[in-house]
């Protein structure tokens, strides 16, 4: 069923920052990597820039990632203008990403947000962004309650505590099960070691990545580039305990952090003004984005929690991690994509509340519009990709995957019905 046979092959091969949006169904689409904490105040700013500029549709991706949708080519400039006196920092180079709380979580053992400013720093002074890639990318994982283990990057560093200190994993290619690792390196070396990758990625052309590299080359080539500042090999280590960004997360000064989820990815500039709003209502001083189509609500108490969580569930956002919308992903799909070939976006709500009592992290549904697996490149256990003859339904596997079947969509409902009841049989 899951044999690699690809289906409709599309490459994504293009980002759209806030100095080159991307042409979508419905406009232009501008996606920021915030860095840090955003203001409230500013935050709120933001919003209206949205509406004032767009069509009011804001998304948050799986890597953390804030999407303005609906620009035209005549308001994307001065909407870029608008965030920039915001103030809010935003990459718009080689994605750098580190942990949603970094700098802030009880639990970290390196700050990963500080590696990451000296990384962006050494990025810039090199003009690295220009010779590589679009897509390329590099994860710091500080270590600690929220990890980055299921993002995926060219290049990885995870601080871990040893017998010997502090070290630095690195590894390349791939999420932290599939990625190629190449040894550890101290704290100190971390800028270095991902300077040296991403300049040999940079050597091999445009279009490399670190995958790319390895299947055509094998590991030589990284380790060499690392020679001199590996200081031993990357040993086995043991799974880490799945970290949900959903919910209340203890920070140093003593105050929470509030995680709660976009249903489907995506909501109006509207939900999210009165989010704030009550966030401000509840002593929160600012909103930091997350992976997991999270944001994550910086500054809470012990006694504002609960009422901010309940204002945040009134107006459709998602605060428990038992609720069913966390665990299906769907893509902006038909009308607002040009490539899309289903409405995925509307198919979702119906699609979680049939399947609620089997949805969870065991069970994820994937819809996306095309097969280009925009909004979760990775396998699912149902996935539903868009295809000129209907709904193609593939399980245990991603969008370039042989489906077991190809369903109209008004039949979806019954199909995935169908599916499930099969599934739970064969596991009695």
């Amino acid at each position: 069923m899951t044999a690699r046979t690809p289906n409709l092959p599309q490459r994504r091969g293009a980002c759209p920052g806030l100095s080159a949006p991307m042409p979508t169904g419905d406009g232009l689409l501008v996606r920021l990597l915030p860095v840090g904490t955003i203001p409230l105040a500013a935050f709120i700013r933001l919003c209206a820039a949205a509406r004032n500029h767009g069509n009011g549709v804001v998304e948050v991706t799986a890597r953390g990632s804030i999407q303005v949708r609906g620009l035209t080519r005549t308001s994307a400039s001065p909407f870029a203008a608008g965030v920039v006196a915001l103030g809010i920092a935003a990459e718009d180079g080689v994605p750098v990403l580190s942990n949603s709380l970094a700098g802030l979580d009880t639990e970290e053992i390196l700050d990963a947000g500080a590696l990451a400013a000296d990384l962006r720093r050494a990025l810039a002074r090199r003009s690295l962004a220009a010779r590589l890639a679009p897509k390329v990318s590099v994860v710091i994982d500080g270590g600690g309650a929220l990890d980055l283990d299921r993002l995926a990057a060219d290049v990885r560093l995870r601080a871990e505590a040893t017998t010997g200190g502090l070290t630095l994993r690195v590894g390349v290619g791939g999420d932290a099960a599939r990625a190629t690792q190449l040894g550890v390196v101290a704290p100190n070396n971390g800028v270095e070691a991902a300077m040296r990758l991403l300049e040999l990625l940079a050597r091999r052309g445009r279009d490399a990545r670190a995958r790319d590299i390895f299947a055509a080359e094998g590991v030589a080539p990284f380790r060499s580039a690392l020679a001199d500042v590996l200081i031993g090999d990357a040993l086995p280590t043991a799974p880490r305990k799945y970290s949900e960004a959903v919910g209340p997360h203890a920070l140093r000064d003593g105050s929470l952090a509030c995680g709660i989820g976009l249903a489907f990815g995506h909501t109006r500039t509207s939900a999210l003004k009165r989010l704030t709003e009550a966030a401000g209502a509840a002593g929160a001083i600012g909103i930091r984005a997350a992976p997991d189509r999270t944001l994550m609500i910086i500054g809470l108490t012990q006694e504002t929690f609960s009422s901010f969580a309940a204002a945040a569930e009134a107006l459709g956002f998602i605060v428990r991690a038992d609720d069913p919308r966390r665990h299906v992903v769907a893509c902006a799909g038909v009308p607002i994509c040009s490539s899309a070939l289903i409405a995925a976006r509307a198919i979702a709500p119906v699609l979680a509340q049939a399947s609620a009592r089997h949805l969870g992290r065991s069970f994820a549904i994937h819809i996306s519009g095309c097969a280009k697996g925009c909004a979760h490149p990775t396998p699912a256990a149902l996935t539903i990709v868009g295809t000129p003859r209907g709904c193609a339904l593939i399980v245990d596997g991603s969008t370039r995957d042989i489906p077991f079947t190809v369903v109209p969509t008004n039949e979806l409902p019954a199909a995935i019905a169908n599916f499930t009841r099969e599934r739970e049989a064969s596991h009695v």
